[in-house]
């Protein structure tokens, strides 16, 4: 395969993949900023062009001129069979890019931030609430504060299908993004399940890559039921998703000193952090590093899965003000019933 063809491919991959997540028709232009997040840059003309390629392929097809292109059957079964190293690194490119483009200041409140989106179904929604309640109080993810929207909603650029509500729950890549707009980059090492006893961190069990997965490793986690959020809050002893990040020894100070900011705001996913070029929870850091642990966002989620209620979940899926947000509180007033 020569390198223009592998390069087509590869971008052929990615619009698939943009379509088959959106659940509805999208534009060049929309597809052209989709893009951005997995680390490819086209003008809207050249999206255009590929699109004209992938229709005579039958692997998208036009729905009106405004309305734009859908994912086919035939694109999605070229989704699934998709080469390996077409697949590789779009987790850890996505978490790049989408550091990059928050700009959520937890001093003045406002600017952009990276969520997660979930989907219930509308006669499950009340159940999902008590279920992801005692979760949030216990503060086992990375904010209390939440956006839901109803069937045909917009949270970020993803759309609420008929008969379901929307819920997004911020990201612990966040933290990312603000550290990042100070000059202190993180390392995103890798997603896992992450045991606790006694209410404390005691070491991981599974971990992901970033660099090494297509998906969100918590995704893969939640789909494989290996959490334990409900037993956690109960009891203090189980299993809950997390991440593992690194950074420079010498920013060790200037990331405490950011923390207190967030958690005011907040923000809390940082669940502890070591010291400079040692193992924290069983992981090896590397010389002059410091490792981080942080909460996944989706724990909440991950609960309402273990009380047996359905739900489908696209992780780091969406940018949203933090206006658009409110306290979960407000949220379970309003609908629990």
């Amino acid at each position: 395969m020569t390198f223009r063809h592998a390069e087509i491919e590869r971008k052929t991959i990615v619009i698939l993949k943009i379509l088959n997540e959106a659940q509805q028709p999208l534009g060049a232009r929309m597809i052209a900023r989709h893009m951005q997040d997995y680390g490819v840059s086209l003008s809207e003309r050249a999206v255009r062009y590929h699109l004209q390629f992938m229709d005579e392929r039958e692997l998208t097809e036009l729905v009106g001129r405004r309305d734009g292109r859908i994912i086919t059957g035939r694109g999605i079964e070229e989704l699934r069979n998709a080469r390996v190293q077409d697949k590789v690194g779009l987790a850890i490119t996505r978490i790049e890019a989408l550091s990059y483009r928050t700009t959520f200041d937890p001093e003045r409140l406002t600017g952009l931030l990276p969520v997660n989106v979930t989907f219930f179904a509308r006669s499950d929604w009340p159940r999902a609430l008590k279920a992801m309640r005692p979760v949030i109080e216990a503060g086992i993810g990375v904010s209390d504060r939440v956006a839901v929207r109803g069937e045909g909603g917009c949270l970020g650029d993803v759309t609420v299908p008929e008969g379901q509500v929307g819920l997004a729950t911020v990201c612990s890549i966040v933290i990312n993004g603000v550290l990042l707009k100070r000059g202190i980059p993180l390392d995103s090492k890798f997603g896992g399940i992450l045991e606790l006893k006694g209410g404390r961190p005691l070491r991981f069990v599974e971990l992901i890559h970033y660099s090494g997965s297509s998906l969100d490793p918590s995704e893969a986690f939640i789909r494989a039921k290996m959490t334990s959020v409900r037993a956690v809050v109960s009891g203090g002893e189980g299993k809950i998703l997390a991440n593992f990040r690194e950074v420079a020894g010498i920013c060790r100070h200037e990331v405490a000193q950011v923390l207190p900011l967030l958690t005011r705001s907040g923000i809390h996913g940082v669940l502890t952090m070591g010291l400079a070029s040692e193992s924290i929870c069983e992981v090896p850091v590397e010389l002059n590093r410091v490792g981080i642990i942080m909460t996944g966002g989706l724990n909440p989620v991950a609960a309402a899965l273990e009380a047996g209620i359905p739900a489908e979940t696209k992780a780091m899926s969406a940018m949203m003000d933090y206006g658009e947000l409110q306290d979960f509180a407000e949220v379970y007033r309003e609908d629990a019933g």
